[in-house]
């Protein structure tokens, strides 16, 4: 039977090439983000693809979302919980209240969402069971300097994963989590031209291709539920994080 993934935020970066690892390894994909174009880019050429244009931070709209693709395609076996956003580099005084709220509500509150609905399939469909990744970041657990939102929300992601993988145990619902660093999407373009380090100064650092990310995400889906990768680091070798400061 064809397994269903669905992956926030697959339009761009890192969710449209695991998106597209889902869909030529056989998945049926449903694909969120909020600008229908990217989102349409994406599935091209894909007749296992479904295009579902929402909000995360819309609760109702991640609702809806999840009901068309469970109708459409009669399950829901993997959700990547990738969607997220970064903000301008400050210390805590200079960062505008405004962009703690936005960084917030996409990567905290938006992840909550999508996991509230995927969860609720899982629990509900028949055969019961499912699996949540939850896209954290190595800012989980070392800080850059001057991202007190990002690094806030990404320590919660993790703590949203403990408690969805203890919760999930009597419904077959596994949660783990991929903390990357350094693959080269949009986001992560300034690595190369030079960024603050805890040193005061300003680096260049080391990248690695997405495709590495989309690999380990689908071998992180593809085991049993009986199994879990409970937390995986993927990054570039080189980068500043093993003795990072």
């Amino acid at each position: 039977m064809t397994k269903t993934a669905i992956v926030t935020g697959a339009g761009t970066g890192l969710g449209a090439a695991t998106t597209r690892a889902f869909l030529e390894a056989g998945y049926n994909v449903g694909l969120i983000g909020r600008r229908p174009g990217p989102l349409s880019d994406t599935a091209d050429g894909y007749e296992n693809a479904l295009c579902l244009p929402c909000d995360v931070t819309d609760a109702d709209a991640v609702d809806a979302a999840f009901d068309k693709a469970a109708e459409h395609f009669g399950s829901i076996d993997v959700v990547f919980n990738n969607a997220g956003m970064s903000a301008p580099g400050g210390t805590i005084d200079e960062i505008p209240v405004e962009t703690w709220l936005a960084v917030l509500n996409v990567n905290l509150s938006g992840a909550y969402f999508v996991a509230r609905s995927a969860f609720r399939h899982m629990r509900n469909q028949k055969p019961q069971g499912g699996r949540i990744i939850n896209n954290g970041s190595i800012s989980a657990y070392a800080p850059r300097p001057g991202t007190a939102p990002y690094t806030a929300t990404k320590h919660a992601i993790t703590g949203l994963t403990r408690t969805l993988s203890l919760d999930g145990r009597p419904f077959d619902i596994a949660c783990g989590q991929i903390d990357i660093g350094n693959a080269l999407t949009e986001m992560a373009m300034p690595m190369t031209k030079g960024v603050p380090q805890a040193d005061g100064s300003i680096g260049i650092e080391a990248t690695m291709d997405p495709a590495h990310v989309a690999t380990s995400v689908l071998n992180m889906a593809a085991l049993p539920l009986e199994a879990n990768i409970q937390f995986m680091t993927v990054m570039a070798t080189k980068m500043p994080f093993v003795g990072r400061g």
